[in-house]
């Protein structure tokens, strides 16, 4: 996967909080594991005055692990 493919990820996890994000923007996180090329963890923004993209994905990580 290069990083349009992890960034359009991104942008697609992004549309799953379209219409409950607001007044936030819509985001989503990907954390990548740059030497082995591939996703970690993932997330994003679902509701208004909920962990942020970044947040949901690095607890994302913390269960992984």
């Amino acid at each position: 996967m290069d990083k349009r493919k992890f960034m359009q990820r991104a942008l697609d996890l992004a549309q799953n909080g379209r219409y409950t994000a607001r007044p936030n923007p819509c985001v989503g996180c990907v954390i990548v594991d740059p030497i082995a090329n591939k996703i970690l963890a993932e997330g994003f923004h679902k509701i208004c005055g909920e962990d942020h993209a970044e947040i949901v994905a690095l607890k994302n990580l913390v269960k992984i692990k």
